[in-house]
């Protein structure tokens, strides 16, 4: 098998001097967007001093609870469910869920209003969260948002 040199064309100089940031757990931060019912934690954030056009961290919901209805204006979502299972439930009036558990990664588009249940008696559920902006957006809506409007 033939090595292949690939010229590394429109490599920007700050990509050969920049280096690769580990945040270790104990660099974890709450101080970051939360909705009731649940904790974030960033990993990947200015508060780590991480310069990154993304965001990262930890979500958990703890046994039997759910968090607050809510949305992440223009960013995009991606998880990893690393423990657990959870309820996704997402729509103009919550008319739609899914369930994801240990080993799926799932999508969450811009502006979705959504959120997350968990179903289970005895342990949190843990996502692995990739946002698309650096600063995390969370807008969170009244319980009263998936209610009919009666007239």
């Amino acid at each position: 098998m033939k090595n292949l040199e690939i010229p590394m064309r429109g490599t920007h100089q700050r990509n050969l001097t920049s280096s690769i940031r580990v945040v270790r757990p104990g660099e974890f931060s709450k101080q970051t967007s939360q909705t009731a019912g649940s904790m974030r934690m960033s990993a990947i954030s200015a508060l780590q001093g991480v310069e990154s056009s993304l965001w990262a961290g930890l979500f958990v919901v703890e046994p039997l609870a759910s968090t607050g209805i809510h949305h992440h204006g223009e960013q995009e979502t991606v998880a990893y469910v690393l423990e657990g299972e959870a309820v996704v439930r997402w729509g103009a009036n919550g008319e739609h869920s899914t369930t994801v558990k240990a080993g799926d990664f799932l999508h969450v588009p811009s502006w979705l209003p959504h959120r997350e249940l968990n179903p289970s008696s005895q342990n949190a559920f843990r996502w692995i969260v990739v946002r698309s902006t650096p600063e995390p957006i969370v807008v969170n809506l009244p319980e009263t948002f998936w209610q009919p409007v009666t007239e």
